[in-house]
């Protein structure tokens, strides 16, 4: 009686892990971090997903998954909105990344903190009752162009102040 040994446990293990990664679709929904607002920052946030537009930037808004109303997102890779997010720690006195000259633009009535990423910039709101934190690519450079059509749905839902 002969006997053939089972070869696939000898396949090279990258090609083991690639089968089991599978293939990432531009379609699957993005997956921003969901925050968790304060209970005085829920309705805010919620009231400005209501507002926020189809498109920003020239892209077009897409789903999240999870769905949530404090999260969207625009194009692929994704610039993305989350509402609700905690205080920066630039913006914090106490913290050890505080910094009252940390660099900030007025757009269309909205501040913003900037603050360079490794692949591109996030911008958070500031002197608003809720904080809004806008992840932008720097496949979109001029990164500060989506928050041009976004600033009129933060000045409408989100009032300023502290």
């Amino acid at each position: 009686m002969s006997f053939a040994p089972r070869r696939w446990h000898r396949l090279p293990i990258a090609i083991l892990l690639l089968s089991a990664v599978g293939c990432s679709d531009s379609d699957e929904p993005a997956a921003p971090a969901v925050p968790t607002p304060s209970a005085r920052a829920v309705a805010f946030c919620k009231a400005l997903h209501k507002e926020l537009p189809t498109k920003v930037d020239g892209l077009d808004q897409r789903e999240t998954e999870p769905a949530s109303e404090f999260t969207a997102v625009w194009g692929e890779p994704a610039v993305q909105l989350r509402c609700g997010v905690p205080r920066p720690d630039v913006l914090t006195p106490g913290s050890e990344h505080y910094n009252p000259l940390a660099d900030s633009v007025d757009v269309n009535g909205v501040g913003w903190l900037l603050e360079k990423q490794p692949d591109g910039y996030r911008f958070t709101t500031t002197l608003r009752k809720a904080y809004v934190e806008v992840t932008v690519p720097s496949k979109y450079a001029p990164e500060i162009n989506p928050l041009t059509d976004l600033a009129e749905a933060v000045k409408k839902t989100i009032p300023a102040g502290i």
